[in-house]
């Protein structure tokens, strides 16, 4: 029950989780600095505050490692049995490069921007646009599908995968262990389940580690095969086998992936709430296609929050957070916040600096991936303008229910029908 003060918001919630916004405008008006009731979590609301905290990593620290605080995400003794289980089957993952401060960061990220760099994203365009198509034709003549498994799923998954040289044959398989380790760090799990879906991570990495051995013996042109083998100047190695295993699952397959399935879904479902959007859209989308794919990411922040921790004693809105504590800092409120964006619950083709939302982060840990997710979102609702005159829900068959996660935003199903554009 709230008391006086409290707006008693539980981020935690599978129902606050459905439609959180009602929520965050609460707690951006009454409480921008908010105890999540039951946790030593600081969640942060406000635009201005989250990008204060973003470009601020000296006093706002990314590392767990650093703070004893880690353990408060979950049990001190579950954590312990979620490493002795990776311990004894597998590999621990080590921290990925989002849970990395500088100067340790900067050195791992520059082997991403150099796998990332706007020349070979360029390269990839030719290859997301034929796939964008080749998926719509491949279920235009049903005139339905489940948006989701059909098409939101396999453009981004299939494009990395390319990147990572993994077939596609196993992109599926793949697909259930990363599903895994999206599962595991929601923080709504019991501890039996998140135990199996470590067990499924692990099935992922006795996957990997084989072919991990073979690029390092006979290294190819993959995206993979420049993270196995590529040297860190400062540190004197490659990246060794848990830090594979952690890259592979966070902020390649899931980070490249998950994220823009999450947006290319919820971008169809405001399309077709949004008729007068639908038509202006496809009356001009050279206009209007960018600052749709922006207002997209904005709305929807398929990364509702990431985590940081207080390097020292921080004071914001009269509220001390003390240091180690966790700051879980909400992109998806930053993005609604009426001080920065008018009508922030709607889309607004016209907006001016539509990419001046948090949907990709901000500061030195600025979403790596951002480039090619915008990317397979033009091409992806291009194709969408392209192939379908009109489109609709599928009466019964939607529940617009989202996976249960405190971190990420996740449409389950997708149920659309359309008419195909004659010729």
């Amino acid at each position: 029950m709230a008391t006086k003060g409290d707006p008693g918001i539980n981020l935690l919630d599978v129902e606050t989780q459905h439609c959180p916004y009602d929520a965050y405008k609460i707690l951006r008006n009454e409480a921008p600095v908010y105890k999540q009731p039951g946790t030593d979590i600081y969640v942060i609301t406000r635009y201005e505050d989250v990008r204060r905290i973003l470009l601020d990593p000296d006093t706002f620290s990314s590392s767990p490692k650093k703070f004893a605080a880690f353990g408060k995400t979950g049990s001190a003794e579950r954590q312990q049995a979620v490493r002795q289980r990776f311990e004894q089957k597998g590999w621990v993952p080590e921290p990925t490069l989002g849970s990395r401060d500088d100067p340790n960061h900067k050195q791992m990220r520059a082997m991403f921007n150099e796998a990332f760099k706007p020349s070979k994203i360029k390269m990839m365009d030719s290859l997301v646009e034929t796939l964008s198509y080749e998926l719509i034709d491949g279920f235009l003549e049903d005139g339905q599908c489940n948006w989701v498994s059909q098409f939101a799923v396999p453009l981004p998954l299939y494009i990395i995968g390319e990147q990572m040289g993994a077939p596609r044959e196993d992109m599926w398989k793949i697909k259930r262990w990363t599903d895994a380790f999206f599962h595991r760090i929601s923080m709504m799990l019991d501890e039996e389940t998140e135990l199996e879906m470590v067990d499924r991570e692990i099935e992922g990495q006795q996957y990997f580690h084989p072919i991990f051995e073979r690029l390092r013996e006979n290294p190819d042109d993959s995206l993979l095969s420049e993270l196995v083998n590529r040297v860190i100047e400062e540190w004197g190695r490659p990246l060794n086998d848990n830090e594979l295993h952690a890259e592979m699952m966070a902020d390649t397959f899931v980070g490249g992936s998950e994220t823009t399935s999450n947006a290319l879904a919820g971008g169809i479902r405001l399309l077709i709430e949004n008729k007068d959007i639908w038509q202006q859209l496809k009356g001009d989308p050279d206009r209007y296609m960018k600052t749709f794919v922006e207002e997209v990411v904005r709305l929807e922040s398929p990364v509702q929050s990431l985590m940081r921790f207080a390097g020292e004693d921080v004071e914001m809105h009269g509220v001390t957070i003390p240091r180690g504590s966790l700051i879980n800092i909400r992109f998806a409120a930053a993005n609604r916040d009426e001080r920065i964006f008018a009508c922030p619950d709607k889309i607004d083709l016209e907006r001016k600096r539509a990419g001046a939302h948090m949907g990709f982060g901000s500061g030195v840990h600025h979403c790596l991936g951002a480039p090619l997710a915008r990317r397979e979102l033009i091409w992806g609702f291009t194709a969408v303008i392209d192939r379908f005159e009109d489109m609709w829900f599928i009466e019964g068959k939607n529940d617009f229910a989202i996976h249960p996660h405190f971190l990420l935003r996740s449409l389950k199903e997708l149920h659309i029908g359309f008419t195909p554009k004659a010729g």
